[in-house]
């Protein structure tokens, strides 16, 4: 796939390769010169909680949780 170098020196990442990697604007790269002409760039690691927030919209909807009887544990 071909990409292009801005003015400024940006390296521009295809829409159709940031939606299919769910890359966001600010996440960091780390780019490794290969050889003559060759570049590696590598997404860093993304923090462990990431996609937290999604799983957790994603739960059932309210009033879904019955509870369960338990002794109390205010005695402890």
């Amino acid at each position: 796939m071909k990409t292009t170098i801005s003015t400024k020196g940006q390296i521009i990442l295809p829409a159709e390769l940031r939606e299919a990697d769910g890359i966001e604007p600010g996440e960091q790269f780390d780019l490794e010169r290969v050889g003559v002409g060759e570049y590696r760039l590598t997404r860093i690691t993304p923090p462990p909680n990431l996609g937290v927030i999604g799983w957790l919209r994603s739960c059932p909807s309210a009033d879904w949780f019955t509870p369960v009887e338990s002794e109390s544990t205010d005695t402890l």
